[in-house]
């Protein structure tokens, strides 16, 4: 296992200081035309050479007509070109003293034949130069911290706490947009197509001793070196969790991965019963997957798997405790000394069962000022699922109904709730337990917004918000499980941030 990041070979791949790419022109069409303009537009500040056999200046910068020309030997080498060529460019990168390489270009050995053979002749170069890799037949890296991106779209949002490794290219460039609307970002994604040289295993132990990484995020279509893979998954998950979507288990599955990087997948049980022994947690969709690297990134860990729910309709909270008692969560009973603490919040209309269903409360605000912290401090709560719905409208109306005037209303609601959000962030902080919302409202109201800004993740469905407590709970029996066969001798240990 890496001690620090600098010992990586993807190290100066994820940060380089300077880049030479291949297949960038002025034509916007061109594949690699996009990904300078991603580049530049990221705010690399690093040297950017493009090398092009024709042009004098690409995209605003001086071009070189063959690497062979560069005033350096650049940190990075990015190859977006035809295939046949390929090995005579990387030759070449070599040759000029270039180390580290992402191949973006595809028609290799996901194709077969001719595709296979060229591939081969890769590695051999690569080899024979001291070259590490990323690729073929991939998009390559996105460092937000380093404000790197060699993707064919623009990063969104800002830089954040999930690392990924992906077997798929495009779905890293795929998720920046996905994940802006919750708040969230990558702090490394990798794209590590058909593995020719780098791999997943590679991306791991970059990611495991991240110190901006909290989370590490996997899509997998099929695993080369499974020994290597669980050895380094068991090192890891006892400092920071796995989450794994594995997508080569069906039939269908199996031969789009085939065709799409000529990965050689595995049935499901055998999937996971080697995820069951790594210590990763399996998500069953792209959804699920970044649901819990959201959790997992963002909260404490449980105590145990006793949830509170709190609400105010009956519905949400019933299906919530259904849902809780699916995944095996137990929904404990609260002490007397909870039960006197909100009984003034309480109007007759209550329940103090769990669910806590309040139906209203005598002062609308209590519900998320002053009930969470309270519902958290009870010794029985390992955990706070939270029924969320304070529609900006409804709020604004009963402030001009006590007389506030109707151009002061909206600014004034806006600061209500923004005091309300702060008021259940400082009690998910203060209690340090997982406090989880759901809400059937839009996740991107200003109220939710203001929360899920400063921490507090909310999903906009009640099973996807118990399965995230779920595998809170999961994870923390996991790390239990790891650290102890560790002392025990069964499995080696392993250093890292």
């Amino acid at each position: 296992m890496l001690e620090s990041l600098e010992n990586s070979p993807l190290y100066r791949i994820a940060t380089p200081r300077s880049i030479a790419l291949f297949g960038a022109s002025n034509n916007i069409l061109s594949m690699g035309t996009p990904i300078l303009i991603s580049l530049k537009a990221m705010g690399f500040d690093g040297a950017v050479y493009p090398v092009h056999p024709e042009e004098d200046e690409v995209q605003g910068l001086k071009a070189y007509r063959s690497v062979l020309d560069l005033p350096e030997a650049p940190d990075l080498a990015v190859l977006i070109l035809p295939a046949r060529i390929v090995p005579r460019i990387l030759d070449e990168c070599g040759t000029k003293g270039i180390k580290h390489a992402i191949v973006v270009s595809g028609g290799f050995r996901e194709l077969g034949g001719e595709g296979a053979v060229l591939e081969k002749e890769l590695r051999e170069i690569a080899a024979a130069h001291g070259i590490r890799f990323l690729g073929p037949n991939c998009i390559g890296v996105t460092n937000p911290y380093h404000r790197l991106n060699t993707t064919l779209l623009q990063y969104l949002g800002k830089p954040g706490f999930i690392g990924m490794a992906s077997q798929s290219g495009s779905f890293v460039t795929q998720m920046f947009h996905y994940l802006a609307n919750f708040g969230l970002g990558f702090s490394t994604a990798f794209s590590v197509g058909n593995e020719a040289n780098l791999d997943i295993v590679d991306c791991m132990e970059y990611l495991g001793v991240c110190p901006r990484t909290r989370v590490i995020a996997l899509y997998i279509e099929g695993i080369k070196r499974g020994r290597a893979f669980v050895e380094t998954a068991k090192a890891i998950v006892t400092r920071k969790p796995i989450v794994a979507l594995y997508v080569g288990g069906s039939d269908t599955g199996r031969r789009a991965g085939l065709s799409h990087t000529g990965a050689l997948a595995g049935p499901d049980p055998l999937y996971d019963a080697m995820f069951r022994q790594a210590g990763i947690i399996r998500a069953r969709s792209v959804t699920e997957l970044f649901d819990l690297c959201w959790v997992l990134g963002a909260l404490p860990l449980p105590r145990g798997k006793r949830v509170v729910i709190q609400t105010h309709s009956g519905g949400p909270g019933t299906e919530a405790a259904d849902f809780c008692g699916r995944a095996g969560l137990e929904l404990p009973a609260l002490s007397s000394e909870t039960i006197n603490k909100i009984s003034p919040f309480l109007p007759k209309t209550s329940s103090v069962h769990n669910p806590v269903d309040f139906t209203f409360t005598k002062n609308l605000l209590d519900y998320f000022s002053s009930i969470p912290s309270l519902l958290l401090e009870e010794q029985n709560t390992d955990m706070l699922l939270i029924y969320l719905l304070m529609p900006m409208e409804t709020v604004k109306s009963a402030l001009e109904h006590l007389g506030i005037p109707e151009d002061q209303a909206g600014e004034k609601t806006s600061e209500l709730l923004d005091e309300q959000s702060r008021s259940i962030a400082k009690a998910l902080k203060t209690h340090n337990k997982p406090l989880v919302g759901y809400t059937y409202r839009s996740t991107q109201e200003d109220f939710i917004r203001s929360l899920m800004e400063r921490g507090v993740p909310v999903f906009p469905s009640t099973e996807r918000a118990v399965r995230a407590l779920e595998a809170l709970v999961q994870y923390s029996e996991i790390r239990g499980r790891v650290s102890d066969n560790t002392e025990h001798g069964f499995s080696k240990g392993h250093g890292g941030s």
